[in-house]
This record gives structure tokens, C-alpha cells and sequence, in this order.
């Protein structure tokens, strides 16, 4: 007998009552053999709510129907929330065996949901019919959407499409697993060790305390390592003066995802996949099924903006790129620039434009403080506070839990939030939010269930022991760009579980984040919180001066790095015949199309392209990084226009329409009525340094 075969409801603690705190899940009481018995009852629960809805002899009307769904399968939400933050989070081989076990039926249990006949039927008799209902805004917002996803997953296929529609979205499940898992074993099976001073050459004293505690965590004790958490890479490439090393390790970074662990063929199987996923749902290519619902809509809309960008990015990277051969010819470096050479040379320009070296900004950007900031600012703009909660346990000691707060609203709790910063080998690369509980109303059985739990991932390297982790001004950037999508899950107030929060328009979600980063460029906030972390000195005056006049420094290299993958995702998921995929060959072709510097490469490449095939929430959509930046630029300036980065008027507006509706109003609609007109793109193009003047409208 097996161990989870002796669970039962009263001993498994997945299917009890959570007795802790605001319903946090009780992670130390929770094991990997758990979850499959757990699982197969709520699945069961779940559909059996189904049922009852489906089977219910009264006429379908908004509460028995809509709102039904919405509350139902609450244990099932529960479990499923918590299993796939922890296999992203703080995985192990036996959970990582759980997580291939169960994608296939957890796929088949969406497909029930979504092809149920019955449920789909009392729906779509009331979607034609919801201008009569007597609906509020937000109920209209729900039925609509809820037809929609019904429809997107198959609802009204045939039968025998919809057979083979669940079977690709199963195999599809376990293939986003496996490739996933592949990119994550690359990168905890590398390590670059350094063993002595020559190694070392170049590093200062930062980056060699956190390859130091790198080692220390690999149970490396003679020597320093060097990983891919991109915390450590990227500084690794900035500063070390051995090139053979950065060509090295620069080459491991950009391979991942093939040698060992490869997942060219399972990428190839996804495109097939997706490519008939669309067809049988009747377009010919993954990118239009994906962009029918966005507000960008179509291709032409995606790539008229990626474009516009292009070129501007491509003229500036060659200018950089000629100021980068400059000092390395002057220095008798090199003859030509490398792409392992670019962010090294880079360093050297800016220090000599700016008089700006990282190794002088970094002990003003200390972790603490800086989470600090982000609270401060949350607390100066929307009123809420952030209380500490050490005797609360997550899953990982360095995992903080906080209570939030709102100030104006009798100091009520409105949400947890748990702060994951550092980089280990249990959890994937990269900076992101998550959810173990959504905010809603409707939902609730009782006040704690109201309460969204909001998680903020980032990968840090740790100081050395005893020394605080030291954030780069880009580090810093991200810890408040990952709050910002923390803040719209936190502040998110609807009725509806489908409309919380981050559940909006995937062209619309990266606007609370990237305008939350604007923040941490404000003097007001760096003189506030930035401070040295060994003096308590404020960071200088020059410096911020530095700072903010190398802002626009190395983005040609910046946006022409993320563009040319933007770019590439759009080309791959456009491709309406998939039998004759390569993906080295298309990476190439399509780059060289595009023309790609041969000095730069792809941020992502598309084996490790975690956005586009570790699920399908990016996929034929990487370019919602630049579509929100249109906005988060435009969007900033209403500040600045009321000349403070505080107003409390701005700040009203900007809770309420683009923090708090999630996706209880239309994207573009929320857009306006906290901005009062539509964005325009010049802001985003200065911001990025690539003009000086443009206007253009973006409806």
C-alpha cells in the first residue's frame, strides 16, 4: 500500500480546513504524496458543482448560472493555486514528478470544464440576452467574459473536434512541463567555478561576495561560482576582465534549454500543437488566435509598433556598439566587439560618459532598504501599510509574509503578501508575481476568504554572510516592477474572481508593474530610501544626477535585445505550417530578416524562452511589454503634470481605474478614465532615448 493511498479526507492536509492565519496554507505540514489524492477529490467536487449547475431545472439567470460558476470549486482553486506557485517556487525531484503526473489530468479537468455541454448551454442562452437582464456593469463584464473563455476553449466545437481539442490541450500541458523543468535543470547544473585571483580579474568586491555565497550554497568551499540566476551572470559579464571566462559563460547562458536538457523538439511539438489548436477554432495561425482577444487585436497592430521601435533601437545599438570599439581598440582588447563583450565594454563607456561605476551605486540599493521604498511609496500613493508577520510560516525561511493594511478604510486587512527575493536552485529563473488566494466578494464564505495572497518572486544573489544583499540600480528597478503587478493583485475590489486582479487583457497587465517602476528613478524616493548601507549616508545629489543622465545609456543594446525576441515570437507563432520547423534554422532566418546586429543577441532564446513555452500566457505575446510601456510612460506623465510623483488626486484616479478594476471595465476604457484621453507614444520613445520629438496617438 502507498502512502497516499492511507490519506483520507480528515488526514490530508490539502482537503482540511486551513486553520492559520487569514487562510494561509500550512506549508510545513504539506507533502509531495499529498496532492494526488487531494487532487482527485476536488477535481471530483468540482465537477459535481458543475453538474448541479448545469442540472438545475430552473431557467438560467445570472445568479444561478454566472455567479454559480464563479463560486464553485473553491477547493480545487485552493490546491491548484498553492501546487504551481510551489513548483515554481521551491520545487524538489518528487514534487517535479507530482507536477508531470498531474499536467495531463489537470488539463483534462479544464477541458471538462470548459466543453461542458450542459453549463455552456445555460450560459450562451444568456449571453445574447444580457442587454435584458437587468445586469450592473461589472455582471455584464462577467458574462461576457466567461462566454468568451468558453468559446476559446472549444465550447462550440463538434465532438469530435472537441475530443481532439482536449487532447492537444493535455499533451500541451505535459509538454510546457518538460520544458520548463529542462530550463531549470540547465541552470542549477551550471556552475563556473573561479579558484583564484586571476580568475577573479575584474570583479569588485560585490559580485565576488555573492559568487562566494553562490559556492557556499553549492557546497563549493574552495573557490567562488558564477550560476545563470541573472543576478549573477549579468554582473559576472559587466565587470570580469578574463574574456575567455565571460565567452564561457555568456555561451551557457545563451544555451540553455539545449545539450542535455533539450527542448528544441518539445518546442517544435508545442508549435505543431498550437498551430492546430488555432485552425480548429478557425484561424490560420496561433498568433491570431492568441491576439483575438488583446487589445492590440491583430498582427499588424503588434508588429506597426515593434517596428516603429526597430529601427530607432537598431540606428542606436550602432552607435553604442562603435563607442564600444572604440575603448577596446584604444585599450588593445579587441578587434571587434563579441556579444559576450558588449555589457563589459558598456561599463567602461558609461563610467567614462557618466563617472557612474555600479560598484559606487550598488551599497546605496541594500535589499532592505529598498523594500523599504517600495512599501513607502505603495503607503504614499494608495494608503496602505505593510506589517511584518514573523510568526507566520512560508514555505522557505527567506520567504517574509506581510499583513496589508489599509489606512483609509479603519486600518482593515486587505491582503498578505509574501516576499520570495533570493535566487536557489529550487526555483526557476526570473522575476515574477503570483496568487495563493484572488480578491472577490462574491466568492467569499467568509471575511478571510475576501483577502487576496499575493506572492512577489525574485532571484537576488545573496550577500556574503553577514553582509546585506546589494541591489544594481536594474535590480532595484525589478523589485519595484514586480510590486507593481503585487499592488494590482493587492488592491484589486471587484465582486468576481474571474475579473480580479491581474485577470485582465494580456497587453494590459504589464501596465501596473512597468508604471509602478517610475518610482524608483524619483529623487524624492532615492533621497528618502537610498542610502549606503554601511553609513546611512543619503545617496549624493551628483550621483542621482549621474544616474538619471545615464538613463537612456545601452538602450539601443536594451531594446533591440528585447525587440528582436518580440519580433521573433510574433514571426514563429505566425507561421501557418509547422511539419518543416527548425528552430535553429528559424531563429536564424528570422533574425537575419529582421537584421539583427551581430554584436547583440535575443534576451530570450527560443529554447529558454520560458514567456512563450512554460505555458501559453505569453505566447504570440512577448510584445505586451512594449504595448504597456506606451501606456506606463503616457501614463506617468499625469503626474508629472501635477507636479508631484504623490498627488493624491492622480493617485485616486490610478487605485481605482488601474489597480483596483481588474478586469471589471474594458482595458482601454479604464485607460481613459484615469488619464482622461488616449496614450500617445512619444513618451515612451523618449523615455527610451530614441527620439526627441514624435507624437502619435495609439487608439
Amino acid at each position: 500500500m502507498t502512502a497516499s493511498s492511507t490519506l483520507t479526507v480528515q488526514t490530508n492536509p490539502l482537503l482540511v480546513p486551513w486553520e492559520t492565519p487569514h487562510g494561509l496554507a500550512p506549508f510545513e505540514k504539506i507533502r509531495p504524496e499529498h496532492y494526488a489524492p487531494a487532487f482527485a477529490a476536488a477535481l471530483k467536487a468540482h465537477r459535481d458543482e458543475l453538474d448541479g449547475i448545469a442540472d438545475n431545472p430552473e431557467p438560467p439567470t445570472f445568479a444561478n448560472t454566472l455567479l454559480a460558476f464563479d463560486r464553485c470549486g473553491r477547493q480545487y482553486v485552493r490546491i491548484e493555486s498553492l501546487f504551481y506557485n510551489l513548483t515554481a517556487s521551491e520545487t524538489s525531484p518528487r514534487l517535479q514528478a507530482v507536477e508531470r503526473d498531474m499536467a495531463a489530468p489537470l488539463a483534462a479537468h479544464g477541458n471538462a470544464i470548459y466543453m461542458h455541454a450542459g453549463l455552456f448551454k445555460r450560459i450562451d442562452v444568456l449571453y445574447p440576452r444580457r442587454s435584458e437582464l437587468n445586469l450592473t456593469p461589472e455582471q455584464t463584464r462577467l458574462l461576457e467574459r466567461v462566454h468568451l473563455d468558453f468559446v476559446r476553449a472549444g465550447a462550440k466545437l463538434g465532438p469530435q473536434e472537441q475530443k481532439r481539442y482536449a487532447a492537444i490541450m493535455e499533451r500541451l500541458a505535459e509538454l510546457t512541463t518538460s520544458f520548463s523543468q529542462n530550463v531549470l535543470a540547465a541552470e542549477a547544473a551550471y556552475r563556473l567555478i573561479l579558484k583564484n585571483e586571476d580568475d577573479l580579474a575584474g570583479l569588485p568586491g560585490f559580485v565576488r561576495a555573492s559568487a562566494k555565497q553562490a559556492a557556499l550554497d553549492r557546497d563549493v568551499h574552495d573557490g567562488w561560482v558564477i550560476t545563470l540566476s541573472r543576478s549573477l551572470i549579468v554582473p559576472f559579464l559587466t565587470f570580469s576582465s578574463r574574456r575567455d571566462l565571460r565567452e564561457q559563460a555568456f555561451k551557457a547562458w545563451t544555451r540553455r534549454g539545449e545539450g542535455e536538457h533539450d527542448n528544441r523538439a518539445v518546442v517544435a511539438e508545442i508549435m505543431r500543437l498550437r498551430l492546430e489548436q488555432a485552425q480548429l477554432h478557425g484561424y490560420p495561425c496561433y498568433a491570431d488566435y492568441a491576439l483575438a482577444d488583446t487589445m492590440a487585436g491583430t498582427q499588424q497592430s503588434v508588429n506597426d509598433l515593434l517596428m516603429k521601435v526597430w529601427g530607432r533601437a537598431r540606428e542606436k545599438a550602432s552607435q553604442e556598439c562603435a563607442a564600444l570599439l572604440e575603448v577596446a581598440k584604444a585599450q588593445s582588447h579587441a578587434d571587434a566587439i563579441e556579444p559576450w563583450d558588449w555589457l563589459f565594454y558598456a561599463e567602461k563607456v558609461r563610467q567614462a560618459r557618466y563617472d557612474l561605476d555600479e560598484s559606487a551605486v550598488k551599497p546605496y540599493f541594500p535589499l532592505d532598504r529598498m523594500v523599504e521604498a517600495v512599501f513607502d511609496c505603495a503607503r504614499r500613493l494608495f494608503g496602505i501599510e505593510f506589517a511584518r508577520r514573523s510568526d507566520m510560516v512560508a514555505y522557505h525561511p527567506d520567504v517574509q509574509v506581510y499583513e496589508v493594511r489599509d489606512t483609509g478604510a479603519e486600518n482593515k486587512v486587505i491582503g498578505l503578501f509574501l516576499h520570495d527575493n533570493f535566487a536557489r536552485a529550487s526555483k526557476r529563473g526570473g522575476a515574477w508575481m503570483s496568487s495563493y488566494r484572488l480578491q472577490c466578494r462574491a466568492a467569499a464564505q467568509d471575511e478571510s476568504d475576501v483577502t487576496p495572497i499575493i506572492v512577489n518572486n525574485n532571484n537576488f544573489a545573496k550577500g556574503a554572510p553577514g553582509e546585506p544583499a546589494l541591489l544594481s540600480f536594474d535590480d532595484a528597478r525589478t523589485l519595484f516592477h514586480e510590486f507593481g503587478h503585487g499592488l494590482h493583485g493587492m488592491l484589486s475590489d471587484v465582486h468576481y474572481e474571474r475579473l480580479s486582479g491581474t485577470s485582465v487583457l494580456r497587453d494590459f497587465i504589464e501596465l501596473p508593474s512597468q508604471l509602478f517602476e517610475h518610482w524608483i528613478s524619483e529623487p524624492e524616493v532615492l533621497k528618502r530610501h537610498a542610502r549606503h548601507y554601511r553609513t546611512g549616508a543619503a545617496i549624493p545629489d551628483d550621483l542621482i544626477a549621474r544616474i538619471k543622465a545615464a538613463r537612456t545609456f545601452n538602450q539601443g543594446f536594451e531594446t533591440v535585445s528585447y525587440t528582436s525576441s518580440a519580433l521573433v515570437d510574433m514571426a514563429l507563432h505566425g507561421k501557418t505550417a509547422m511539419d518543416d520547423l527548425d528552430l535553429d534554422v528559424f531563429e536564424k532566418s528570422e533574425l537575419r530578416r529582421i537584421g539583427m546586429p551581430r554584436e547583440i543577441v535575443m534576451r530570450h532564446r527560443l529554447p529558454h524562452f520560458q514567456h512563450l513555452f512554460s505555458g501559453s500566457s505569453y505566447a504570440a505575446g512577448y510584445y505586451v511589454y512594449l504595448w504597456a510601456e506606451v501606456l506606463d510612460a503616457d501614463g506617468f506623465e499625469a503626474f508629472a503634470e501635477a507636479g508631484s510623483p504623490f498627488d493624491a488626486t492622480v493617485a485616486k484616479r490610478l487605485r481605482k481605474f488601474i489597480y483596483s478594476s481588474g478586469n471589471s471595465i474594458a482595458p482601454m476604457e479604464a485607460y481613459r478614465a484615469f488619464r482622461g484621453r488616449a496614450p500617445t507614444v512619444e513618451p515612451m520613445l523618449k523615455k527610451r532615448g530614441l527620439i526627441e520629438t514624435f507624437a502619435e496617438t495609439v487608439e
